[in-house]
């Protein structure tokens, strides 16, 4: 009889078989707690990758209604709604895509587009929209003719977060759908949804029929309600989007004359060989036309596309005062309808905010530590290009709460700081800016004072 020696060993036990018995390997306790342990954080993480704290519901619902029945399809009005509160889908807009689960064809669409029509050399007369089996749809420019919109479309794919415009944050469109399905039980729901916001982030779940949309006439005197309806789940994920942060934060204050600077290499230092000096003579060239958003930063030592800068700027007895400037590192990209969300314990008491607009967000009724901030329409809610007017800012009043205000230890800095829904990276919490008062004591000057008071300390007994 043999044995093993190793620290773990792998033990046998004996199974029935057709030619007799045979041995299985078992594993030790130890070994099945360690999978298990791996198994259950695989888990988590795949539910927890699209989480965000700050908005637990937020989410882009992509709603499916079936409003007429056609004689090879029907015709469906597809609405998407972004259900998160500072995340917008900016220029150059959404692009969603599926995959039919029979031989479904595009025969019109009004208020968006296919890219691509496909294959049609089938059909004669009458020829599909686009014919391909995984279609790509994106929204109209505005301006096209009256007859090819249709309500919430025609606006480049731009949507609104709803804490920032609730009417801006739907976009719709309308497609007949041919060779499928006649009624609820013979229409095949699409599958493989996809959907880029313009870029990654986005994960779409299944479609899943829910009760029908019911519809109020003008005259609100009546109910009419789709014949079938379907929804489509897509929640963001900043690990997808991108493996480096795409902002900063820096910290300065009225009573330490020293900057906390963003961290080196912040967002990554891949395209340090690809930044431009902002002296540079190539800037004057330079155009800001690049469909992709691939960017073109300006040379810094943290390399992020935007810098958040929070300075605590003021003291008074029952008030204090932050200035807040966002400024704009990418020479390809104007932001357009910008947000900036903060997490701080005194911004349940934010008296005034001088150049933003600002929404406090309360994802958690018990906590209120979070606010957004965006640009005020037609004044400051475009952030440009780098340059001498790429930035924007603004300044902040907040009461002071007696019980739980201070300038240690870091209390007057932000907790969390987001740029259009994405987490910026802050500075080491070592680094912040200290009171002047509150510095580590210097062990050597303490011993050039205890050595004098010693020898006082020995004449005055003598």
């Amino acid at each position: 009889m043999e044995f093993n020696n190793s620290a773990n060993p792998v033990h046998k036990a004996p199974i029935a078989a057709k030619d007799g018995w045979q041995w299985q390997d078992c594993y030790s306790f130890r070994e099945l707690k360690h999978i298990f342990s791996v198994v259950v954080f695989f888990m988590m993480v795949s539910h927890a990758i699209a989480y965000d704290p700050l908005d637990p519901t937020g989410n882009i619902t992509i709603k499916w209604d079936v409003v007429s029945w056609t004689p090879d399809g029907y015709v469906a009005l597809v609405t998407m709604n972004n259900f998160q509160m500072y995340r917008h889908i900016m220029t150059p807009g959404w692009t969603l895509s599926w995959s039919w689960a029979k031989k479904e064809v595009i025969w019109s669409m009004v208020g968006a587009q296919t890219t691509e029509q496909g294959d049609c050399s089938k059909f004669k007369g009458n020829i599909p929209h686009c014919c391909k089996k995984t279609p790509t749809v994106v929204d109209l420019l505005p301006g096209v003719p009256y007859n090819q919109q249709i309500a919430n479309c025609c606006k480049a794919g731009v949507v609104a977060a709803w804490g920032q415009d609730p009417a801006g944050s739907v976009s719709s469109f309308q497609v007949s759908v041919g060779q499928a399905g006649t009624s609820n039980k013979t229409v095949k729901l699409p599958k493989n949804f996809t959907l880029l916001g313009p870029g990654p982030g986005y994960t779409c779940g299944p479609a899943t029929i829910v009760p029908s949309t019911i519809y109020l006439t003008p005259d609100h005197r009546r109910k009419t309600q789709a014949m079938m309806t379907w929804n489509v789940t897509c929640t963001y994920s900043q690990f997808l989007a991108s493996k480096n942060p795409t902002c900063c934060v820096s910290f300065s204050t009225f009573y330490n004359d020293t900057m906390t600077p963003c961290p080196s290499c912040a967002c990554g230092c891949r395209n340090k060989n690809m930044c431009i000096p902002s002296d540079s003579k190539k800037l004057k060239g330079l155009k800001n036309k690049q469909r992709d958003n691939t960017p073109l930063l300006q040379c810094t030592h943290h390399m992020c596309p935007i810098r958040v800068h929070w300075h605590v700027k003021l003291n008074y007895k029952d008030y204090w005062r932050v200035k807040i400037a966002i400024t704009n590192f990418n020479y390809r990209m104007n932001y357009t309808q910008w947000t900036l969300v903060a997490q701080h314990p005194n911004l349940n008491n934010v008296t005034q905010v001088f150049s933003f607009d600002y929404k406090p967000l309360v994802p958690y009724e018990s906590i209120n530590d979070t606010g957004m901030f965006y640009g005020m329409k037609f004044y400051n809610d475009l952030l440009v290009e780098a340059g001498e007017h790429g930035n924007v800012q603004s300044e902040v009043l907040l009461q002071k709460n007696k019980d739980t205000f201070t300038f240690k230890h870091g209390w007057a800095f932000p907790r969390k700081v987001y740029f259009n829904g994405d987490e910026c990276r802050l500075p080491p919490p070592d680094t912040y800016p200290f009171l002047p008062n509150s510095a580590h004591a210097n062990p050597f000057a303490f011993r050039a004072m205890a050595v004098p008071l010693l020898l006082m300390i020995v004449y005055t007994i003598w």
